[in-house]
């Protein structure tokens, strides 16, 4: 069994940041807590979480190979709505994880071989 971290980082990237970039409208319209930087300064955890997902998407794009493309989209909706709507509160750890997520993505691409 291959572990492909890249795959796991992608997804990840792309849920966490589709939690992120849409958590304040589920928090204010059903009334949940929302953290100090949700509420202080609302632009900045989504577009932080709009990047994310970006360099998931992009990166899901390039990897259309066996586990890769629709995979990592699905399951980057998948997380990023059960993050979402089953954690709540939750969602102020993509803070963190989304963009070390991608980070880890764009470390992948720095190291590894080009590939056409």
């Amino acid at each position: 069994m291959i572990f492909d971290v890249l795959f796991y980082a992608a997804a990840g990237a792309f849920g966490w940041g589709l939690s992120l970039a849409t958590y304040r409208l589920f928090a204010l319209h059903y009334g949940w807590p929302m953290g100090e930087l949700h509420v202080r300064a609302p632009a900045l955890p989504v577009l932080l979480g709009l990047a994310c997902l970006v360099i998931g998407f992009v990166f899901a794009l390039r990897n259309r190979g066996e586990m890769g493309g629709w995979s990592i989209l699905f399951a980057g909706v998948f997380l990023g709505a059960m993050w979402t709507g089953v954690l709540r509160v939750a969602s102020q750890w993509s803070l963190f994880l989304a963009p070390a997520a991608a980070a880890l993505i764009v470390l992948g691409w720095v190291l590894a071989p080009m590939q056409n």
